[in-house]
């Protein structure tokens, strides 16, 4: 198995209104590190997982709605809370678009929101 990996940050600001979050109930900002992982059991024609201009783009316009963006007004969050996980399947699903051509892509966002925690979600249906 071959991976590529690929990193970004973004910042946000949301509330998460649950008591089960304590603090965090309130607006706040947040400024998440952002890894996009790509991986294949082969690798492709050109001896790559993908063309890492490519995947760095790919990154950079799923991110670029989130950007400044205040998460509780966003329409892909309406309804559903915003926490870091949600955040990474929201990423996760805009690179499955990016990448709707080459199904055999596995695809893993992590989300470093501090020092001490991560969050990952693999895309699933794909290797």
């Amino acid at each position: 198995m071959y991976s590529l990996t690929v990193n970004d940050h973004v910042m946000i600001a949301h509330s998460l209104p649950n008591e089960f979050f304590g603090p965090a109930q309130g607006m706040h900002g947040a400024t998440l590190a952002v890894e996009a992982t790509f991986s294949r059991a082969e690798l492709d024609e050109h001896a790559v997982v993908l063309d890492i201009g490519a995947a760095t783009e790919m990154l950079d316009e799923a991110l670029s709605p989130l950007r400044y963006a205040n998460l509780d007004e966003h329409p892909d969050f309406a309804g559903r809370l915003s926490t870091t996980e949600a955040t990474a399947e929201y990423i996760g699903s805009r690179l499955e678009d990016a990448l709707a051509d080459q199904p055999d892509v596995g695809i893993t966002v992590t989300l470093t929101e501090n020092p001490r925690a991560k969050v990952s979600y693999t895309v699933p249906g794909r290797p």
